[in-house]
């Protein structure tokens, strides 16, 4: 059992560390583009540096399990980012669209989290449970900040319509 605990665990940290990846580049991209936005920009640019610091955490277990990160992962979904990115960055409401994808992104990071930690005991990986309940505690705020401000940021979209028209 420990072995396939361990083995999904493993498995699990790299499927994290490629999430985080494409988080990274799509927070990146949008920020290029949310100048209107002041405070989602700065909400942003701030889970951003909270991104880095739990890709630096995931690398760590992994470190810490004899493994490393799988550059396949990685770059396939820092491929698939910019691609959501620049689709979204061809819509007129472009805001509301990446309002949505990150609220939805975010709940499925705090899933990932909640998983890893679940196989942490099992996996006989202990020490890496602090540093995923840090990197837990960071989604599930980013997840409700973005949700309370779901409807803000809808007005604040239909004011600039109102201001370009």
């Amino acid at each position: 059992m420990a072995n396939e605990a361990r083995d999904t665990f493993v498995v699990g940290l790299r499927n994290a560390h490629a999430m985080e990846i494409q988080a990274r580049e799509l927070m990146e991209r949008q920020s290029e583009r949310l100048d209107e936005y002041p405070e989602v920009k700065a909400k942003l640019t701030a889970h951003l540096q909270e991104t880095n610091e739990q890709l630096k955490r995931l690398e760590k277990c992994l470190e810490a399990c004899g493994e490393s990160t799988s550059s396949l992962k990685d770059t396939a979904q820092s491929m698939m980012a910019n691609v959501q990115a620049m689709a979204h960055a061809t819509a007129g409401d472009e805001i509301l669209k990446n309002t949505f994808a990150n609220n939805a992104f975010e709940n499925f990071e705090i899933a990932a989290y909640k998983s890893l930690l679940a196989l942490c005991t099992a996996a006989g990986i202990a020490e890496a449970k602090g540093p995923l309940e840090t990197s837990l505690k960071e989604e599930q705020r980013m997840a409700s900040w973005i949700d309370s401000n779901v409807e803000k940021v809808t007005m604040e979209y239909l004011s600039h319509q109102r201001q370009a028209a």
